[in-house]
């Protein structure tokens, strides 16, 4: 690849996660979900990242937008929330870490490129759901979406989310729009990955991107020359002369 190609591709742009975000109550806790793509200008600088960050025991949050500042962020609340616990002796609710990213996200609005969903379970409210979108404001909800893939899934979470779901069900209605985000939108890509927090505790879980539902025209995964390389496998014959 030549220098002026490689300069085309913008590498040394910030790393963005154009993303797919989504967090879902159900009754008795709440799922969060993320796709995996990081990527730097147009070239996809990490395929399985992990945008589902634990901020407590009980409370995670999911990262769209810079890289950069949404680690940051998650890291300064990471460390508030455990001076809190340790002041009060019991775990922070959820409605706390909203607040304290809400704090973080608003009094630095001019120079942070981020937006969030809180998620997570207290045993004063349940399982709970935030969202914190570019700006800081702080919206509570039965259900959030984020990133670029979300402008795909308005219309989908209208008609498919619903009160009273099961875990089961929620955490499927979490994989599938992902998987219809990522169907659509270029800068959502790889797996998905999945929280579940309740009364229980967390479990997370994962879905490679070759077990995920096809949807219209697309393309059944493909294995890279990287992959091949990487297998031992010779790479693509060479052309006959």
């Amino acid at each position: 690849m030549s220098h002026s190609s490689m300069d085309d591709m913008n590498l040394n742009a910030p790393h963005s996660m154009g993303t797919t975000i989504i967090g879902v109550t159900y009754d008795g806790g709440v799922v969060l979900g993320a796709d995996s793509r990081t990527s730097t200008g147009v070239y996809v600088a990490n395929r399985c990242s992990d945008k589902i960050t634990q901020l407590t025991d009980n409370v995670y949050v999911c990262r769209s937008g810079s890289a950069a500042d949404s680690q940051v962020v998650s890291d300064y609340v990471r460390h508030f929330l455990h001076q809190h616990t340790i002041q009060l002796g019991q775990p922070a609710t959820v409605k706390v870490a909203a607040n304290l990213i809400r704090l973080l996200s608003y009094g630095n609005k001019n120079m942070l490129q981020t937006g969030l969903i809180v998620g997570g379970w207290d045993k004063y409210e349940g399982g709970k759901i935030y969202g914190v979108p570019l700006g800081g404001t702080v919206i509570e909800a039965p259900f959030a979406i984020g990133g670029s893939g979300s402008s795909y899934l308005y219309g989908f979470f209208d008609q498919a989310w619903r009160e009273g779901m099961t875990k089961d069900e929620a955490e499927k209605l979490v994989v599938k729009a992902v998987s219809l985000a990522i169907a659509r939108d270029g800068a959502s890509g790889g797996v998905v990955r999945t929280v579940v927090i309740n009364s229980e505790g967390v479990k997370r879980n994962f879905y490679a991107g070759d077990t995920l539902p096809l949807w219209h025209e697309e393309l059944e995964p493909q294995n890279s020359l990287l992959d091949i390389l990487a297998a031992g496998g010779d790479g693509p014959a060479p052309m006959n002369e």
